[in-house]
């Protein structure tokens, strides 16, 4: 990986590129009818709350005004699709163990969005031993501490006990890491950075191992044409104290743009020609791309040193 902040051109096309796929995709990203009943979250809501996620942080974050309003545009779509924020009661309502209203809501509601009746729930059911208890998933509880400091509210679970027993807080063998780990490890990132907001909360050795084994990772996976994958790992990349840039990497993730903005998870061959089918394989890729382009295009210029300093705090007994 080299210095410097990288080819804004470059970075701010892909960018552009993937918000107006997005702007243009927004009729499937509209929730059914069902939503708080019979549909599945997984391809109702976890779109809609990423998609709110991620263009609040290109809102905030990127350098230009165009850019910004047009993700702002795209956030607001996203709290009205929730009837601001009545989605969120019916949800605690029906299941009020579940986190992932919360979690969601935690995306607005960090923005001022709130809604009195989702509060006034909110302040019983987080209080509730069964919403409380200790999740098998470490990295999924790191989202959900997140989002209770996002609300105010007091953490369920220590944070830095919890990351520590997070694929990314056991530094795990670099070369025992599959596709699923690696994700996990991603989104020990997003969570304990917010999002790239705050990348300052990722602790020294953290980084340092992460700034020694991304490339080889991202070597890996842009080999294997896992696009999606491939834009997280560059997201995280940006996140690291004076983050180092890979221009290959970013122009072989460009290559895999179509010339409407969207970005194939996998493989060479461009989203399908199905509006619906092409938003269903297309959407999380080009969501990430847009998300790790912004942080890419504000990331501090790093040190030369930086490489080599992290190996050897890694190998320093």
């Amino acid at each position: 990986m080299t210095g410097g902040r990288g080819a804004p051109e470059l970075l701010d096309r892909i960018v552009e590129g993937s918000l107006g796929w997005l702007d243009g995709a927004r009729p499937f990203f509209h929730l059914p009818a069902n939503a708080t009943t019979d549909a599945d979250p997984n391809l109702t809501l976890k779109p809609l709350g990423e998609l709110a996620e991620l263009m609040h942080v290109i809102a905030s974050l990127h350098p230009r005004t165009d850019l910004r309003e047009q993700a702002d545009r795209l956030f607001a779509f996203a709290w009205e699709e929730t009837y601001d924020g009545e989605l969120f009661a019916e949800l605690i309502r029906g299941e009020p163990y579940a986190t992932y209203p919360v979690e969601i809501y935690g995306v607005f509601a960090r923005t001022g969005l709130r809604n009195t009746a989702v509060e006034e729930l909110l302040s019983t059911t987080t209080r509730l031993r069964a919403w409380r208890v200790a999740r098998e998933d470490h990295t999924r509880t790191l989202g959900v501490l997140n989002a209770e400091r996002r609300l105010g509210y007091p953490q369920h679970a220590d944070f830095s006990t919890v990351l520590g027993h997070t694929g990314l807080g056991g530094l795990p063998e670099p070369w025992a890491l599959d596709r699923k780990a690696v994700y996990g490890l991603t989104h020990d990132v997003f969570h304990l950075t917010d999002w790239g907001r705050a990348p300052g909360r990722l602790p020294a050795e953290l980084a340092d191992y992460l700034r020694l084994w991304l490339p080889s990772w991202l070597e890996n996976w842009l080999e294997e044409q896992l696009w999606d994958l491939a834009g997280e790992l560059l997201a995280v990349t940006a996140c690291l104290p004076k983050a180092p840039y890979d221009p290959v990497a970013w122009q072989r993730l460009a290559a895999a743009q179509a010339a409407d903005g969207s970005v194939p998870e996998t493989g060479a061959a461009p989203c399908p020609d199905d509006p619906a089918e092409a938003f269903t394989a297309c959407y999380h890729s080009t969501l990430v791309t847009a998300f790790a382009g912004t942080l890419a295009r504000i990331a501090p210029e790093p040190s030369p040193e930086g490489a080599g300093a992290a190996a050897t705090a890694l190998r320093t007994p």
